[in-house]
């Protein structure tokens, strides 16, 4: 089942942003992961977003982001950013349409 990294972004130093973007993109797209939406920060509707760029990519699985995750490659796409690109992430698992339903 598809599995998403949601993240939310938030560039301190660019040369620091433009230095960590190809190296994550590589890592990303080595492990199978797929960017759905890669931009700015959509248009808030309700609360606050304080980043600069939004991403959702899709990977195969969870098992896969979290090879992803843990990878050399992304760890050193890590380090570049460290205290320069500020990085909120969650990993969600995917849900079938069918039988989806919200509690009650």
């Amino acid at each position: 089942m598809s599995a998403y990294v949601i993240v939310n972004v938030d560039v301190l130093d660019e040369e620091a942003g433009l230095a960590y973007a190809p190296v994550a993109q590589k890592s990303v797209l080595s492990h199978g992961g797929r960017y759905l939406v890669a931009g700015p920060t959509p248009e808030p509707v309700e609360g606050t977003w304080d980043s600069s760029r939004f991403l959702v990519i899709e990977f195969p699985d969870m098992d896969r982001i979290r090879e992803w995750y843990d990878s050399p490659e992304y760890r050193r796409a890590r380090e570049i950013r460290e205290e320069e690109v500020r990085v909120q992430m969650l990993f969600a698992e995917g849900s079938p349409p069918e039988g989806f339903s919200l509690p009650a």
